[in-house]
């Protein structure tokens, strides 16, 4: 399946969802970190254990919030080959914006940036088109007008990697004014190291931590507390 399937766009949040002003934002949810045999992220990874919790936790939050009908926004990295997109006016010459060119990640066409299977956005749920640079934001992502389309204010971030693309992605959103949350058992880094660091010196900068335990708790209080109004 295409990294870049035709899902429809919805112009709103479902109007009975648990909570219209929240989605939850999938990262980078592809083969390139998920698939042991084509993905070459997924080898530079050292606590498997880590990557496997934040399969669970992923999964878990995406069931809950297909089931409360909260809005499911996916961000693929999808880039052409060479990577031009990452030289934007000046060449790439330090960082991701060089290192990515010459790992020859994250193409269009090749395996690794298929969405992997347990992850592969449902029919109406919006996918993430023009990024280019860690942040969801970045380059001519159309993440931004997905979000205020739906009416989305509250974020709720899964992925990878936690101290790149994901921290990346929460800075950004602080700034933009949107409120974000680091679902952090469905989030994953290379090292526990890494993992920690972002947990402990950055998110409470920028956002708030939560688990996809809480997550889907607070979707039912939300389900509950519009049942009694």
């Amino acid at each position: 399946m295409s990294a870049r399937p035709d899902a429809a766009r919805p112009d709103a949040a479902h109007p009975d969802a648990a909570r219209p002003d929240a989605a939850l934002v999938l990262i980078e949810f592809q083969r390139e970190w998920l698939d042991p045999e084509h993905g070459r992220l997924n080898h530079l990874v050292e606590d498997r254990g880590l990557l496997d919790t934040a399969v669970r936790g992923a999964a878990a939050a995406l069931a809950a919030a297909r089931a409360h009908g909260v809005p499911v926004v996916h961000v693929p990295l999808v880039l052409t080959p060479g990577a031009p997109e990452l030289a934007s006016w000046t060449p790439a010459r330090l960082g991701l914006r060089a290192a990515i060119p010459k790992a020859g990640t994250w193409i269009e066409g090749s395996a690794g940036v298929e969405f992997a299977e347990a992850f592969r956005p449902a029919p109406g749920e919006p996918v993430v088109r023009g990024r280019a640079g860690a942040s969801a934001f970045a380059g001519s992502s159309d993440f931004d007008l997905i979000l205020r389309r739906l009416g989305v204010t509250d974020l709720y971030l899964a992925g990878f990697a936690t101290h790149v693309c994901v921290e990346s992605t929460l800075r950004e959103a602080h700034d933009r004014g949107y409120t974000a949350h680091v679902v952090h058992d469905a989030c994953a880094a290379f090292t526990r190291g890494q993992q920690e660091h972002v947990r402990e010196h950055v998110i409470h900068h920028f956002g708030a931590e939560t688990d996809a335990a809480a997550f889907a708790a607070s979707l039912r209080t939300a389900v509950r507390a519009a049942e009694l109004r």
